[in-house]
């Protein structure tokens, strides 16, 4: 679920909750606004989440290190960095 359904779920959960004073035997609509909602808040959190997990980059440097019984290894080290803001006017 991107964030185009989750707002949906939100404000089709609204409408139900706030707006709707109908009557059906054995449900209560309010009840199942308000289940919407929760389950559009829970999408929208889970998928801005997921947005900024991706934005973060690896690098792994590699370089040749000589340890003190004279024996030459390969070190790796694994630097995770934020990617900088697009400049102004990116995209626009």
């Amino acid at each position: 679920m991107g964030i185009g359904g989750s707002i949906f779920l939100l404000a089709l959960g609204a409408i139900l909750a706030f707006a709707v004073n109908a009557e059906i035997s054995g449900l209560d609509i309010n009840v199942v606004g308000y289940v919407l909602m929760l389950a559009g808040l829970v999408g929208l959190i889970v998928t801005v989440w997921f947005w900024n997990s991706r934005r973060r980059t690896v690098v792994q440097q590699s370089q040749p290190v000589i340890r003190s019984d004279g024996r030459v290894v390969d070190e790796v080290r694994t630097v995770r960095r934020e990617d900088p803001p697009p400049p102004p006017g990116y995209g626009a």
